[in-house]
């Protein structure tokens, strides 16, 4: 089974899937006139303004709930990973995919508010790849395929959120905590599951209010330390940044001229982890960015693309920097067994192993004796909880487009439940099981993932950028951009037109 899941990660995380992360964020870099640069003040503000609506959250809880999919065990075991088998440079390919992957979030973000629906039963907002890509082409000859794809996007995200991610996420926790206090793994489950359990049934309101509250505690907390970590060992700081950097580029002399050698890897793997982690393009943010109560599409759209930088450049970053500046990893060559280098800290070999949440720990634990795994077990418990909770949210919100196809609210009711039960029983399962082969089904998930919705978001990225243009136009004028689909010509577009005809009828909107 192992051997299986292996050969289709390969397949899926093959060079072309990286090629066309890439790709898809530099065109949409070129063609946006790099808003991610431009637009940077806008970005962080447009974070903190607009309110929560009874059907929609605030641009910052629906940033919360992106964040609590994108920070999870990546932040921590995943960089340790694309440092062990892609050496330092691989970090920097993750810098470089946030870069071009924040354009690549601005449009599939703001294509998920566009085409987002309102659920006629709880009012509540929802929308996410499925619903762009079966609407935005609903007026042509070519609806029946695009229909389709928006339901092979949609199972395959169900599946993915709630039986292939999860158990990563559960795993990581019990393996934590075992490690920091030797908690029994059917204790933790027990733990997790309650209140998964608690959280989830609560519906989109809950989660938003749990993901707004837990993310930022957890960020800040977690890049303190690291920032600490970092400080004490403060003569490191400029050559881990030489190392970083040149050894992403195959210039390394000296010691560290191996890392260099292995430029190919540093690539795969910082990408591979750099979107596993900051999720662009993966598809999961356009879910969140949906649910915001905001006046125009954009506003969401820029506020997703700053969460892949919060995600990578402050999260990832603390945790490379945690584990470069005190030299507590290995890499790897390309048969995974081999060492070709080393950093300058002393790990006992079981640690050294094996690339994982054990590395940042050994950081940590230079600065504190015996806190690091106590502190790492929380942060995890923290990070992995957040985004098991918003894999939920996302899993849902694609069984709720399946089934509400079908128009039967006794089936829809009952597929909730249903998934509310499989994932409870998957983070259990997951929590007690070996680590074994989860991190290359979780691959696989977001594999199918990307090349599904990157695929899909270069055939429909017109109203992305339509809207850009508009927003920037208001903005000049000095105006709070708002959305009116006719005057773009953008089609299909039906909460927007319903918003607009009730304004134009003299009823009030919620405003955001």
């Amino acid at each position: 089974m192992s051997a299986v899941l292996e050969w289709l990660n390969g397949i899926i995380w093959s060079s072309a899937l990286v090629y066309l992360c890439l790709g898809a964020g530099v065109y949409f870099t070129i063609r946006s006139r790099a808003v991610q640069i431009r637009q940077i003040k806008a970005i962080f503000t447009q974070m903190f303004r607009g309110k929560s609506s009874d059907e929609g959250v605030s641009s910052f809880q629906a940033l919360s709930i992106s964040l609590a999919g994108r920070v999870g065990v990546g932040n921590i075991a995943g960089v340790a990973t694309a440092i062990g088998f892609g050496g330092p440079g691989a970090i920097v390919w993750m810098w470089i995919s946030a870069l071009l992957g924040a354009s690549t979030s601005y449009v599939e973000s703001t294509l998920g508010q566009v085409f987002k629906e309102q659920d006629p039963k709880t009012g509540e907002y929802r929308g996410g790849p499925a619903y762009y890509i079966e609407k935005a082409y609903r007026h042509t000859k070519a609806k029946g395929l695009f229909k389709v794809y928006g339901m092979v996007f949609a199972a395959v995200t169900v599946m993915a959120m709630s039986f292939m991610l999860p158990g990563i996420q559960s795993n990581a926790i019990s393996g934590a905590v075992e490690n920091a206090w030797g908690t029994p793994t059917w204790i933790t489950a027990l733990i997790l599951a309650i209140i998964m359990g608690f959280i989830v049934i609560g519906g989109v309101k809950r989660i938003a209010h749990f993901a707004s509250l837990a993310v930022p505690f957890m960020a800040v907390i977690y890049i303190i330390a690291a920032i600490a970590v970092t400080l004490i060992n403060a003569e490191q700081i400029i050559p881990v940044f030489q190392l970083v950097f040149t050894s992403a580029f195959g210039i390394d002399a000296g010691p560290e001229a191996a890392f260099g050698g292995i430029i190919g890897m540093a690539v795969q793997w910082g990408v591979q982890r750099g979107i596993y982690s900051n999720e662009a393009g993966q598809g999961t943010g356009p879910h969140a960015a949906a649910a915001a109560e905001v006046s125009h599409p954009s506003k969401q759209g820029l506020v997703q693309a700053g969460s892949v930088y919060i995600d990578t450049l402050f999260v990832c970053s603390a945790t490379a920097f945690m584990i470069l500046s005190t030299g507590m990893y290995k890499v790897f060559g390309e048969d995974g067994t081999t060492i070709i280098g080393t950093g300058r800290g002393q790990m006992v070999e079981e640690i050294a192993a094996t690339p994982g949440e054990k590395w940042p720990q050994a950081g940590l634990d230079t600065m504190i004796s015996g806190f690091g795994a106590s502190f790492i077990a929380i942060s995890i418990f923290l990070f992995a909880l957040t985004t098991i909770v918003a894999y939920y949210y996302m899993a849902e919100t694609n069984l709720v487009y399946l089934l509400g196809r079908i128009k039967n609210p006794l089936a829809l009711t009952i597929g909730k439940r249903v998934l509310q039960v499989l994932i409870l029983v998957a983070v259990a399962v997951g929590a007690m099981s070996a680590s074994g082969s989860a991190w290359a089904l979780g691959d696989i998930g977001v594999g199918l993932m990307a090349w599904l919705n990157i695929i899909a978001i270069l055939i429909l990225q017109g109203p992305a950028f339509k809207l850009l243009r508009d927003f920037e136009r208001q903005r000049k004028q000095g105006l709070d951009p708002v959305f009116d689909p006719k005057a773009l010509n953008i089609r299909n577009a039906d909460f927007w037109d319903t918003r607009i005809a009730k304004v134009a009828a003299g009823e009030k909107v919620s405003e955001g």
